[in-house]
């Protein structure tokens, strides 16, 4: 899968909870994340946050660091 695909899909996931209060929105786009997307797209993801996530809305962002910031108390 190519980054445009993992960003074009992770902000279609924010954008469907855009209409919820911002930190619901975040949690919510981040729940989503973990529980549906395969490791590999995570991986992905990963790496393009780590390279500044060009591209991924203001939610999916957000979504995406918060899932960083999960992975890295539960290591």
């Amino acid at each position: 899968m190519t980054v445009a695909d993992i960003v074009r899909m992770a902000n279609q996931i924010s954008d469907f909870f855009a209409a919820y209060p911002r930190d619901t929105a975040i949690r919510e786009t981040a729940t989503h994340l973990r529980s549906f997307w395969d490791p590999r797209m995570r991986a992905q993801l990963s790496a393009h946050l780590a390279s500044g996530g060009e591209g991924l809305s203001e939610i999916a962002l957000e979504a995406a660091r918060s899932l960083e910031e999960g992975a890295a108390a539960r290591s």
